[in-house]
């Protein structure tokens, strides 16, 4: 009579409200939701598969795009400011104590800031983006159920491998970032970078591009760029070496040098372009031709050829007006004949060369040893 004791109970238990024990564990509040709303055993076991892990991936992706629309603005904004005039005063503003002429606006330094900017903008919206999303992706793999260790132990292996095989191009790239970080040089200025020198036409993470004052254009990898001479960056310096006859006064020949500089530096239109009084700081050599005096003037960035070639020119004109002139180089004359030794009078007796000499003679005119012999 017992073994229908189950069957007895059942209409007792759905008297009393349930239908069925639930599967789902007592902290599990979205099987339970699935489980009172199907009453399906098997959907509600699963619903963690079915719904909470495709939600969380979803969140997972949406709060990477978030993420990556704010790096790309925090960048943005750092890069405009970078370009901007104002943060860039502040930045320097140790640049209002400089001589006149150093805060003076210029398009080149403006288009150099603003590709430095760009590039430095690039570079860091690049690794941000990359870090945002390897984290994203590492992420959605852990929901999935793929363990990331031997993932990110494979891609370790590979990208070591990558850096062997691809070192020279590494190199390139850490090397044009050291450069922009540092500001070794930029668009517009004048660099000597070893092999090739030039005017800096572009720069970016992998090379640089300079153009000679002849038109080539040269395209150097960064790593490649062992030392570079900026010169351009800051200030520049107008050197001039002015000979003069050795014959003339020195110390006149230095005022008439110097008053020509000052003139040229009270200038209107030339004050913008020289920054400091010239100096004369003498004689710096002495040879054969005459005595060389020199001058220097410190002039705005790529100015300095400029302000030289205009020197010159006033220099050779009021050195002439004071009748001391340039030096001449000295000039030997010789004769052609000063280098070939003096043959033998007819009294002096015949050297070796002589002898040879004749006996060429002889065999061309069928005397000679051998037409004796012949004849014989």
């Amino acid at each position: 009579m017992f073994h229908h004791a189950p069957a007895l109970l059942d209409p007792l238990a759905q008297a009393a409200g349930g239908t069925e024990a639930s599967p789902c564990p007592a902290t599990d509040a979205l099987c339970t939701a699935v489980w009172d709303a199907t009453g399906n055993a098997a959907l509600a076991g699963s619903a963690d598969e079915l719904i909470l892990r495709p939600l969380r991936i979803l969140l997972i992706i949406l709060l990477a795009l978030v993420a990556s629309f704010v790096v790309r603005r925090v960048v943005r904004r750092f890069t405009e400011g970078l370009q901007h005039e104002g943060v860039q005063r502040r930045l320097l503003a140790l640049r209002a104590k400089a001589p006149k002429g150093m805060a003076a606006p210029d398009p080149i330094a403006s288009l150099r800031r603003i590709q430095r900017a760009e590039t430095i903008g690039a570079l860091l919206r690049s690794v941000g983006i990359a870090a945002v999303w390897t984290l994203a992706i590492f992420s959605v793999l852990e929901q999935v159920g793929i363990d990331a260790g031997p993932l990110i132990a494979g891609a370790g292996i590979l990208g070591v491998a990558l850096g062997f095989g691809a070192q020279n191009l590494v190199r390139d790239f850490l090397s044009g970032i050291f450069m922009l970080i540092e500001d070794q040089y930029g668009v517009g200025d004048v660099v000597d970078a070893g092999e090739a020198s030039g005017r800096v036409e572009a720069v970016n993470l992998r090379s640089t591009r300079l153009r000679y004052v002849d038109g080539t254009l040269w395209h150097i990898p960064n790593g490649e760029i062992r030392r570079v001479g900026n010169k351009s960056q800051g200030w520049s310096r107008a050197l001039l070496d002015i000979e003069i006859p050795m014959d003339a006064g020195i110390e006149a020949a230095i005022e008439i040098i110097k008053a020509t500089a000052d003139e040229l530096w009270r200038a209107e239109e030339w004050s913008d372009l020289v920054l400091e009084e010239p100096e004369v700081w003498g004689v710096e050599r002495m040879s054969t031709n005459g005595v060389t005096i020199r001058l220097v003037v410190k002039t705005r960035p790529l100015e300095q050829w400029k302000v030289a070639r205009e020197l010159r020119a006033r220099i050779k004109t009021a050195l002439e007006s004071a009748g001391i002139g340039l030096a001449q180089p000295t000039v030997l004359l010789h004769s052609a004949s000063d280098d070939v030794p003096p043959r033998p009078a007819d009294d002096d007796e015949p050297g070796p060369e002589d002898e040879k000499d004749a006996l060429v003679g002889a065999r061309r005119n069928g005397d000679g040893p051998d037409r004796a012999r012949d004849g014989d």
